[in-house]
């Protein structure tokens, strides 16, 4: 087994692809003249505002990152710095100058044990071997020059899969369930293991009983972390767990053809299938994503030309029409707010919040009005208020 069998097989689909994309082939074109004219000064950057981790004073991290070059074939120089912060964190930078950034908070390399921190390098790590980096998806959805909507949706189901491959790289070099599982476990809970007993079991069977597709989340994390690819998400840990299950981890596990089939069911779960479902829950997601939008975008008093645009990458070409009665549809919206309540689960809900929030933020700025609609709208789908600032304030960089 290597980095190359394991990786997801629709992370690699979709990479292929955007990196055809012209938006995608015009941003990398810029990037790379901003590279050339020495403006990006990463390095610089980073010994500026962090520290160094010579193989001297951290021989334990280096080890760690020893392991994992090793395992996953790495054949660039690798610079490890560290960060004061609280928080668990982690990120890996594109190459500069034929070397490679891994930087850690100091929390982190202070709370993970030696196979802890090499699941986390090896998901950094494993960012660099798929060449995610290739991928600028930060700089496409948050610059200037607004993207258009169905790549931007593209964008975030291929980011998805992306963390599926770092995080089957960082179980691969740390080649021990417990101690991923640990990993996830200080994720997810902040702790570093000193006052809680760590129990695999327990923690597994947590997951398990979320029911993934078809029931709401577990009461060990906040509902919105099912939604976010960092820094936990107990989709990611079930996605795993699946791994662990395959021949890519036990020469008796399941094939890797059915792995990719169950983790793309998992993950169906964040993707907007709703939209040609024939359900009656999927209908009343529809209705109600066909309201709120039009509330949402007439929440400024007028409809722009990019909004009409948007809202007909979910509807289709004219979707829209000046004959559709606004102020009906909102009056409308609060009963068919109701029905996607009554007949969906938690996830289903949350679901349709997001893409209210993406179609809310496709235009850049986020006015107070629209924002106050979908706080309205959360309220009546009983989605928490909080779930909208992670979905409009989410880190669209790769961790």
């Amino acid at each position: 087994m290597n980095a190359k069998t394991i990786r997801c097989e629709n992370d690699l689909t979709l990479f292929g692809k955007l990196l055809q994309h012209p938006d995608v082939v015009r941003t990398n074109e810029h990037l790379e003249k901003l590279a050339d004219e020495g403006s990006t000064g990463l390095r610089r950057r980073l010994l500026a505002t962090s520290v160094r981790l010579d193989p001297s004073m951290a021989k334990t991290v280096h080890a760690a990152a020893d392991v994992c070059i090793e395992k996953l074939d790495l054949e660039i120089p690798v610079e490890l710095y560290v960060f004061p912060s609280p928080q668990f964190n982690a990120a890996c930078f594109k190459p500069e100058a034929g070397r490679l950034f891994v930087m850690f908070s100091s929390s982190l390399l202070e709370g993970f044990d030696d196979r802890e921190l090499r699941f986390v390098m090896g998901h950094e790590l494993g960012h660099h071997v798929y060449r995610h980096h290739d991928i600028p998806i930060g700089y496409i959805l948050q610059g200037g020059t607004r993207p258009d909507f169905s790549l931007a949706l593209e964008l975030f189901a291929w980011s998805r899969y992306a963390e599926i491959s770092a995080d089957r790289a960082g179980a691969h070099c740390a080649n021990d369930l417990n101690a991923v599982a640990r990993a996830l476990f200080k994720l997810a809970s902040g702790l570093s293991g000193v006052t809680i007993e760590f129990n695999l079991e327990a923690f597994l069977a947590q997951v398990d009983d979320m029911q993934v597709v078809d029931a709401e989340p577990g009461q060990g994390a906040p509902k919105e972390d099912w939604f976010s690819t960092h820094p936990f998400s107990p989709l990611r840990v079930k996605a795993l767990q699946l791994f662990h299950q395959s021949i890519l981890a036990k020469t008796s596990g399941m094939s890797k053809e059915d792995l990719e089939v169950a983790v793309q069911r998992l993950m169906s779960l964040m993707e907007p299938s709703y939209l040609e479902g024939h359900t009656r829950s999927a209908e009343a997601m529809r209705r109600a994503l066909f309201a709120g939008a039009l509330a949402v975008a007439s929440a400024n008093d007028d409809i722009s030309d990019a909004e009409i645009e948007i809202f007909e990458t979910f509807f289709g070409k004219g979707s829209y029409t000046e004959r559709l009665n606004i102020d009906k549809l909102e009056e409308e919206l609060p009963a068919r707010l109701d029905q996607v309540r009554e007949s969906t689960s938690v996830p289903q809900r949350m679901q349709l919040l997001h893409d209210l929030c993406i179609i809310a933020r496709a235009e850049g700025r986020v006015s107070e009005v629209e924002r106050a609609v979908l706080d309205k709208i959360a309220g009546g789908l009983e989605v928490p208020n909080r779930f909208i600032c992670q979905t409009l304030d989410t880190d669209l960089e790769l961790d």
